[in-house]
This record gives structure tokens, sequence and C-alpha cells, in this order.
């Protein structure tokens, strides 16, 4: 797994959450649909356990921050 597809999707989600504490929800969700497409371009390209993990993790991740965004 290439480290900047891992740092690129963890780029994004503190974007995300740097956003949700500045209030600004509409740019926050489009951000949260963007990371989840890259997540699940990684996934789609990813075979090795170690990576399935820690991709499980953002999953995890982003679920939580949906939910924060859209309560």
């Amino acid at each position: 797994m290439e480290t900047n597809k891992f740092s690129a999707l963890q780029s994004n989600v503190q974007e995300i959450i740097d956003l949700i504490d500045k209030k600004e929800i509409s740019e926050a969700n489009f951000k949260l649909s963007v990371a989840s497409e890259l997540l699940d371009e990684i996934l789609d390209n990813c075979d090795a356990d170690a990576d399935l993990i820690e991709l499980s993790r953002f999953q995890v991740l982003l679920n939580q921050l949906f939910l924060k965004i859209n309560n």
C-alpha cells in the first residue's frame, strides 16, 4: 500500500475535523464524501491484511464523523 494514499486519507479526515470545529458543516459534508470515495478506491485495490485493518479504522472514523455532521 502506498503511504501517500494513507496520508491523503488522513489529511482529508483532519480537514473534515477542522471544518466541523469551524461549524462549516456543508463543506465538511462535501469533504466527507470525497474522503469516503478515496477510502472505497483504496479498499478496492488493497490486498494486504495490515492495510485492511488500518483502512477499517478510517472507515469507523468516517462513520463517526458522518454521525457528528448529520446530527
